[in-house]
């Protein structure tokens, strides 16, 4: 009985020691938030009338996967014509590049060479057998007219006697003027090959050799680089439209760029959307954290530093965290800080990543995170 009363009174022992220390015994400090995550408003830099809604609510997405379609209106057509216009100024440009064909360069050559016999030609003045012929010309000429003048003087006796008709003494008289007229024009020639080329006829023609030479030099040295940089600006402004136009027509296919969940869908098919405006949001669950205020004499934390976080809904279970913010400065702090206890209302802003439990973690969730407390292992 004594044995069995002593272990009744080491048991009463235990256990009142047991109840002193966790009366004594300090829980760990904590604070409160809630989980957040980042929400990714998604739309078109274009906009454009809606063709396909590709998701609903709550679907979950992966990185590049089409969450919407629009229209293309005339954007296809559009990005077609400036494509032409690209080959265009391509087709200039190689055109400059390559310079003038061997054909054109001796067509050039060519006109050079006529126009400077042609200057020569005039500088030497006619021939002595053009002037020979002239004189020669000028010579039956005067044959003709009289030969013309002893007809028209018999045809008009024979008139005058009645046995020549006014016809015939009209076609004599025409015929003694046209040989007239003849030995005027010979005459005339014959003066102008002896008077040699004009000075104005010899400026004209050397001004014209000038001319061709450079046009021939031209064609020879191609075109100057400052055309060749002119068209490949402007194949560079070509390529610059048509590869604008090419990332419209990418913007006709929304895409999600992170892997999260659908949030909101307020669109259908044939609604309009509007450039630059949101027209759903994502929500972005690869990286969840804990909004939390902590109290001044607790900001003994550092970024980088373990935690553990607690959520209503995992009673008992305790998800691994790490600290990746402290403000700077304080929020809520009184006017007038006077006593200890008023500067214990200060808090701090700190965020908490969550490094466990995406899985299972929504946004939203109230949170407790615990000082201090890393995860055990």
């Amino acid at each position: 009985m004594r044995t069995r009363a002593i272990v009744v009174v080491v048991a009463v022992v235990i256990m009142a020691v047991a109840l002193v220390y966790s009366q004594r015994r300090k829980a760990p400090p904590q604070v409160s938030g809630f989980i957040e995550a980042d929400e990714i408003r998604i739309g078109s830099r274009v906009g454009g009338r809606v063709a396909r809604v590709a998701v609903e609510e709550g679907q979950r997405v992966k990185p590049r996967e089409v969450v919407l379609e629009l229209e293309p209106f005339d954007l296809r057509e559009r990005a077609s014509e400036a494509e032409a216009e690209l080959q265009a100024k391509r087709a200039d440009l190689q055109r400059l590049q390559a310079g003038f064909r061997p054909e054109e360069i001796a067509q050039a050559r060519a006109k050079a060479e006529q126009a400077a016999a042609r200057l020569l030609m005039l500088k030497n003045g006619p021939r002595p057998q053009e002037i020979a012929a002239a004189e020669a010309r000028l010579k039956q000429a005067h044959a003709q007219l009289d030969l013309a003048n002893a007809t028209l003087d018999r045809v008009k006796k024979s008139f005058e006697a009645s046995a020549a008709s006014a016809l015939e003494m009209d076609q004599a008289a025409e015929a003694q003027k046209t040989a007239a007229a003849a030995v005027t024009a010979s005459a005339a020639d014959l003066d102008l090959l002896k008077a040699g080329t004009r000075a104005e006829e010899i400026a004209q023609a050397e001004a014209a050799v000038r001319e061709a030479d450079a046009a021939a030099k031209l064609a020879e040295n191609g075109y100057r680089k400052e055309d060749i940089e002119a068209a490949e600006a402007s194949v560079a402004a070509a390529e610059s439209a048509l590869a604008a136009f090419k990332q419209q027509i990418d913007e006709l296919v929304v895409k999600a760029p992170v892997e999260g969940t659908v949030e909101a869908v307020e669109l259908r098919k044939g609604d309009l959307v509007a450039a630059n405006a949101p027209a759903l949001s994502i929500m972005d669950t690869s990286h969840l954290w804990v909004r939390a205020y902590l109290p001044e004499n607790h900001l003994d934390v550092a970024v980088g530093q373990k935690m553990q976080v607690r959520v209503d809904s995992f009673p008992g279970r305790t998800f691994g965290a790490h600290v990746s913010f402290v403000a700077r400065q304080a929020e809520f702090t009184p006017n007038n800080v006077q006593t200890p206890e008023e500067r214990s209302k200060q808090v701090f802003r700190v965020k908490v990543d969550l490094d466990e439990g995406l899985d299972v973690l929504r946004a939203g969730m109230a949170a407790d995170v615990l000082i201090g407390q890393e995860k055990s292992k």
